[in-house]
C-alpha cells in the first residue's frame, strides 16, 4: 500500500483557505479516502448518526505526480483529525514561503514509522517540504488504513448517495439562513423542513408553547417543479404547504436543527450556490454545494461538495 504526491498551489489554496476549515468544523475526525482518480475527505460514512458529508476532488486539482497502490483496486481509505492535518499543511506552507525558494514543494504520503517509546511501528501522513538545499518533515498520525470490507462499504455508501432529490431549490444567502437558523436553536431542537416544486422552502420549530418558522419563496429550482395553485396565494405559508404535501408537490422531513446548523459550517469552503432537497420517501435532507469555474459561471465538475442530515421522522412524502 503506497500512496505520494506533491500538492498543486490551487491543491493548497483550497485545502488551507476553504475546505479544511469547514470539514473541521463537520466534526474532529474525518475519513480521507484516496482512489486512482479521486480524493475525497469523508465524514459519518460508516455509520455514527450525524451528519454525512461528502468532499471530492480530481486527483489533478489537489496533487501532481500522484502515485498511488494498493491490493483494493488502488484504493486506500484511513482516518484523520481535520485540524491535525490542516495544522501540519500551514506550518508546511509557511515554511516553504519562509525558504524563499521557488523549486520549494510540498509533498504527502502514507509512511509507518516508529513513534517515540513504542516498538511498533504506527502510520503517518507526511508533509515534507522540500527545496534546493534542505527539506522539513512534519508527521501526521493517522489511523491504520481500512481493511478491504470498509473500503468497500465507504464505495457502496457513495454509490448510493448519489440519487439525487426530485427537487432542488437554490438558497441564495447561506448568511440569512444561518441568521434564521441561529435565531431558531433558542426555540427548540427538532426543525421541520418542507420543500415544495413551487421553489418554496419552510422551516418551522414546534414545541408545546410556540411554533416559530419562516418561508422562503419563489427560489430557484432543479429538477421535478410545478406551477403554484392560484387559489393558494391568500393561505399561510403552513396551510399552502399542507396542501402541497397532498398534491404530492412538496415532502416534509424532521431533522435534528444542530445538525442543520454544523452543515452551515460548510459555507467556510465558499460555495458559489447551495441547493437543498429531500430524498425519494424522505430518506434525508440533501444539501448540494455548487462551484464555479474561476471567472465564469459555468459549474467546475472537479470538485464536489454535498451533505446529507439524517431525519428524525420520515415526514410526509
Amino acid at each position: 500500500m503506497k500512496f505520494k504526491a506533491f500538492l498543486t498551489l490551487d491543491g493548497v489554496h483550497l485545502l488551507d483557505k476553504r475546505f479544511l476549515p469547514a470539514l473541521d468544523k463537520l466534526g474532529r475526525i474525518c475519513h480521507v479516502y484516496l482512489t486512482p482518480d479521486h480524493a475525497m475527505f469523508l465524514h459519518n460514512l460508516l455509520g455514527g448518526g450525524g451528519v454525512q458529508s461528502v468532499a471530492q476532488f480530481d486527483k489533478d486539482v489537489l496533487f501532481r505526480d500522484y502515485r498511488i497502490s494498493s491490493q483494493n483496486a488502488g484504493r486506500i481509505a484511513f482516518s484523520v483529525d481535520a485540524a491535525l492535518l490542516h495544522r501540519a499543511l500551514r506550518s508546511a506552507l509557511t515554511i516553504q514561503e519562509q525558504a524563499r525558494d521557488e523549486t520549494a514543494a510540498i509533498q504527502i504520503k502514507l509512511v509507518k514509522k516508529l513513534p517515540a517509546g513504542s516498538r511498533n511501528p504506527a502510520p503517518f501522513l507526511t508533509f515534507e517540504t522540500k527545496g534546493r538545499v534542505s527539506a522539513v518533515v512534519q508527521d501526521v498520525p493517522i489511523s491504520k488504513p481500512l481493511s478491504r470490507s470498509d473500503v468497500l462499504q465507504i464505495q457502496s455508501a457513495l454509490d448510493a448517495s448519489q440519487d439525487l432529490p426530485q427537487t432542488l431549490v437554490q438558497v441564495p444567502d447561506l448568511a440569512q439562513l444561518q441568521s434564521l437558523v441561529d435565531r431558531l436553536k433558542y426555540v427548540g431542537d427538532v426543525l421541520t423542513v418542507s420543500i415544495a416544486q413551487y421553489g418554496d422552502l419552510h422551516l418551522q420549530v414546534s414545541t408545546s408553547l410556540v411554533t416559530v418558522g419562516s418561508e422562503l419563496r419563489k427560489l430557484r429550482v432543479l429538477g421535478a417543479r410545478a406551477d403554484p395553485p392560484i387559489g393558494d396565494q391568500n393561505l399561510s405559508a403552513l396551510a399552502r404547504t399542507e396542501l402541497a404535501i397532498q398534491r404530492g408537490e412538496a415532502l416534509s422531513v424532521q431533522v435534528s436543527l444542530k445538525h442543520l446548523a454544523r452543515s452551515l459550517h460548510c459555507h467556510l469552503a465558499k460555495p458559489d450556490c447551495a441547493f437543498y432537497g429531500i430524498a425519494p420517501q424522505g430518506a434525508c435532507l440533501t444539501v448540494i454545494f455548487q462551484f464555479f469555474i474561476r471567472g465564469t459561471r459555468l459549474s467546475d465538475k472537479s470538485i464536489s461538495f454535498y451533505c446529507r442530515l439524517p431525519v428524525l421522522d420520515p415526514g410526509s412524502n
